[in-house]
């Protein structure tokens, strides 16, 4: 089944490892270090944010994950934090992650930091290649998937991945309740 191209929406998808084209260089240079399988499918630019994604490709909004960076302050200092939540929730910053981290203050990282930090494209930053170091939370609900469309590193292409894969993420920690409902 591993090698079973998904059926998800109108997209191509193709084995990711065999197309580091699509991908962010940090990304492709992951892909050996995942434990189950990833696909690529080249998308337009102007339709990587998730709303225009999903209406543009048929690919339906609960089989999406979006991938949030975040800046969590304490004493002075600073740590970037991923957090994967599926994309038809948004992830508890203040709540959760801010008590889970340890910070006195979490807040999204700006644009410029989470681009420079991250080697990827703003509108295409994943879980998959972040350096080294950066903590990666991951809803339970993205873990219990069996297959998400996430970011590649840019805005030319998305990954489809297990849930699984992604929960075993270097760094990653599966956290219940960071994946808050929108409204």
């Amino acid at each position: 089944m591993a090698d079973v191209a998904p059926s998800l929406g109108t997209l191509n998808w193709l084995p990711a490892a065999e197309h580091p084209e699509l991908l962010a260089a940090p990304v492709a240079a992951a892909l050996p270090s995942l434990t189950g399988p990833a696909w690529v499918a080249a998308i337009d630019d102007g339709a990587a944010d998730t709303a225009d994604f999903t209406d543009t490709y048929s690919v339906p909004l609960a089989a999406s994950a979006n991938c949030v960076v975040v800046a969590a302050r304490r004493a002075g200092e600073t740590t970037l934090t991923a957090c994967l939540v599926l994309a038809t929730t948004r992830a508890d910053v203040n709540g959760l992650v801010r008590r889970h981290l340890g910070a006195r203050k979490a807040s999204f990282a700006p644009q410029d930091v989470a681009v420079a930090e991250s080697g990827m494209a703003y509108g295409g930053i994943t879980p998959v290649g972040l350096p080294a170091g950066w903590p990666v939370l991951v809803d339970a609900a993205v873990a219990a998937s069996d297959l998400l469309v996430i970011g590649s590193g840019t805005r030319g292409s998305k990954l489809a991945v297990p849930g699984a894969v992604l929960a075993g993420l270097p760094g990653a920690e599966v956290l219940e309740g960071l994946g808050q409902p929108v409204g």
